[in-house]
């Protein structure tokens, strides 16, 4: 019997998750002390018409039932015929605040407003269930659809590097830095197109410009680093429930560097397999004869 457990904070998108897991056509139960899980899944187990798949949703909510939660999934992990897995749900303290303005509820921590106290003390009273969480998925910036997709990931299964989004986006630091950027590198220290009379007006899109970027020693250093310092970060984001990572790379105007670089590492990663999207921000015009 394959058995999942839902738990994690308040807000964070537990119930989506059950009803993700309902649709997979799991058993669900929502809110069971968790003292008795262990009791369902043995006389299910005796039934002739046993359930094949169950998820269980146990959080705070349980008072102090809840303080069994540790006990019960290790039981659960040593019990003969039961597969299981621990899904821990999380978002950042904002997100959840806005959360609970949004939809006027109280949090049941306090029976009171949401605050980022409340979800700080939440957090510590969760922590050694996250500790033995197989999965930790990170709700804050997630769509339903982007949630959807990484529990079927999860779930369902596939590749480290298939279920990896790399999403790079070039930009100018004379127009600011990307807010939404996981990681900065900085593309200034590779000699400048600008200042190439015939490369000026032309992009990082263009063949011309692109292999005089690309032609450099310390630029084919710089790539084949950056990529394996990537690779090795990816299985560890993965472990910690998150699953696209936001690179913005950087030259002074956002045209020329950081526009072939970023397509060059798009290149990279998509044969390497990766979800790759690449996103050149400043580029506000295309020249004469720029081609890709």
């Amino acid at each position: 019997m394959k058995v999942v457990i839902i738990s994690g904070l308040s807000g964070a998108g537990k119930t989506r998750a059950a009803d993700w897991f309902e649709d997979q056509g799991y058993y669900c139960i929502d809110n069971m002390p968790p003292q008795l899980i262990r009791n369902f899944l043995e006389l299910s187990l005796q039934s002739s018409n046993s359930i094949e798949k169950a998820v269980f949703v146990a959080d705070i909510r349980g008072g102090e039932f809840f303080d069994e939660l540790e006990t019960c999934v290790d039981t659960l992990r040593q019990m003969e015929g039961v597969d299981s897995t621990l899904l821990y749900v999380e978002a950042s303290d904002n997100t959840i605040v806005k959360r609970y303005n949004e939809t006027r509820r109280n949090h049941p921590l306090t029976g009171g407003r949401a605050t980022v106290k409340v979800i700080e003390d939440e957090k510590n009273m969760l922590q050694k269930v996250r500790d033995k969480a197989d999965f930790i998925l990170d709700t804050t910036h997630m769509k339903v659809s982007d949630f959807n997709l990484q529990l079927s990931r999860i779930i369902l299964g596939e590749e480290s590097g298939s279920v990896f989004n790399i999403n790079l986006t070039s930009f100018g630091y004379k127009y600011g830095i990307p807010n939404e950027s996981d990681i900065q590198i900085d593309m200034r220290f590779i000699p400048n197109p600008y200042y190439v009379k015939s490369l000026r007006k032309l992009t990082g899109n263009n063949k011309k410009v692109s292999s005089y970027v690309l032609k450099f020693d310390i630029t084919k250093k710089f790539l084949k680093d950056f990529v394996g310092l990537v690779e090795d970060l990816v299985p560890g984001y993965i472990k910690e429930g998150k699953y696209h990572l936001n690179v913005a790379v950087g030259c002074t105007g956002g045209h020329h560097r950081s526009v072939a670089v970023a397509n060059e590492l798009g290149r990279i990663f998509s044969e390497k397999g990766y979800r790759t999207t690449v996103t050149h921000r400043d580029l506000d015009f295309i020249a004469k004869g720029d081609k890709k």
